[in-house]
């Protein structure tokens, strides 16, 4: 409208003179106007549009300023696997595309002719959530830690498995050639929960460059048949159940709701940051900056492209039993292995009892005190302490580690 009103007043100047100077102005208010106006849609409509306000980028950039918060100097980098195994054919592994993949790693400085310990993270997680156990393990350890293929910063491939078999192998192939890209051998393998489960099926599968195994909360230790659930059972059968369980066989997995939020994702995400390891938490409370740093870190590696995450289905039947449970493996295990669960944990230690009456390796069960499923959040300091003592030969000049701190449990 205001080039109308301009191209007006020009055409009649001569008649009207006195309305000349106040078109022109009005035109000339109105075009800056229109211009603001044009500005401001330009700057909404990206970040209107964008339902799912996340990207490698915003992955990387929020793990920064999470482990801005640890104090020993660590290198980040991502390590090319290759496009799949040397030779391999497999279409799962390389997905849709020979394009290389990479695993986001991050490695912290540690004195010369420490033990090498590798931490893998497990299910919605990322090696980020291992900030509070950086420091004090890296006094000891050089610590290695790795986004598993398919979360947090690593390469996200489309996920083609159809099997528990080919899943497992997308996990352990993947980290194998992560192995090799970073000439690691005989290390100590710590995994989390699902970390816990991959960590295991690894060191069965290659022994000989695992010095010792380390299962934090594992999951997959029993299937469903062993462990009997009566509740789970009569919940099925109720309608609530049941569409559950659709849910879970169709693959409907947690980071989908967050997704489905898009930018109201991250308010559920601090909800639940701050319930969890806040109000909620078995043990030390997050501070303000910690809750903040991890909450922003954890909706960005659960809101980015699904990849990994899809392996739900696969690994777990309804109620996060195994299809191919680690008990059934116990008497093939080869590396001497250390479990450690929080007493509040969700997953059950007892299934690592059974599992140790067919190991023919050490094995030992260390339990500790305020805290659940997320022990190293949860208790930092007991969760060290059970580490360190879990290692305890690799350190034969420090004997504070050859007992069992205060409060830690062996079972």
């Amino acid at each position: 409208m205001s080039i109308g009103l301009r191209r007006w007043s020009r055409s009649s100047r001569n008649l009207l003179p006195k309305m000349t100077e106040e078109v022109s102005s009005s035109a000339a208010a109105a075009a800056a106007t229109a211009t603001v106006d044009a500005t401001k849609r330009r700057s909404l409509w990206p970040s209107l549009w964008r339902w799912i306000p996340t990207s490698t980028d915003h992955i990387i950039a929020a793990e920064k300023r999470l482990l801005s918060l640890v104090k020993t100097p660590y290198e980040q980098e991502q390590v090319n696997i290759g496009s799949g195994p040397p030779g391999s054919k497999i279409r799962w592994f390389r997905s849709a595309s020979n394009e290389p993949r990479f695993i986001n790693t991050v490695t912290f400085d540690s004195k010369e002719g420490s033990p090498t310990l590798v931490m893998v993270h497990g299910y919605g997680a990322s090696q980020g959530f291992f900030f509070r156990n950086f420091d004090a393990l890296a006094n000891h350890f050089k610590v290695i830690a790795i986004d598993q293929l398919g979360w947090g910063g690593s390469s996200r491939p489309d996920f083609t498995c159809k099997s528990t078999e080919e899943t497992e192998a997308w996990f352990i192939d993947s980290f194998e050639e992560w192995r090799k890209a970073k000439n690691l051998s005989n290390f100590i393998l710590l995994g989390h929960s699902f970390g816990g489960y991959v960590a295991a099926k690894y060191a069965l599968k290659h022994p000989e460059h695992v010095q010792h195994l380390i299962l934090v909360g594992p999951a997959g230790f029993t299937s469903e048949t062993e462990h009997r659930s009566e509740w789970l059972t009569r919940f099925r059968a109720t309608w609530k159940g049941a569409i559950l369980n659709h849910l879970w066989e169709t693959n409907f997995t947690p980071q989908k709701i967050i997704r489905g939020l898009g930018p109201w994702g991250p308010d559920l995400v601090r909800k639940y940051t701050g319930a969890r390891f806040g109000s909620s938490s078995q043990g030390s409370m997050l501070s303000d900056d910690e809750s903040r740093l991890l909450t922003d870190y954890v909706y960005h590696t659960l809101a980015a492209k699904a990849s990994g995450e899809l392996c739900l289905k696969y690994i777990f039947s309804f109620g996060a039993f195994a299809r191919m449970p680690l008990l059934h493996c116990a008497s093939e295990w080869k590396v001497p292995t250390t479990f450690i669960y929080g007493f509040q944990d969700w997953m059950d230690y007892q299934g690592a009892q059974e599992a140790r009456k067919h190991m023919k390796v050490p094995c030992e069960i260390i339990r500790v005190p305020q805290a659940g499923h997320f022990v190293f959040i949860d208790n930092p300091v007991a969760f060290h302490s059970a580490v360190f003592y879990a290692c305890r030969k690799f350190f034969s000049s420090n004997r504070d580690f050859n007992t069992l701190a205060e409060g830690l449990l062996s079972v």
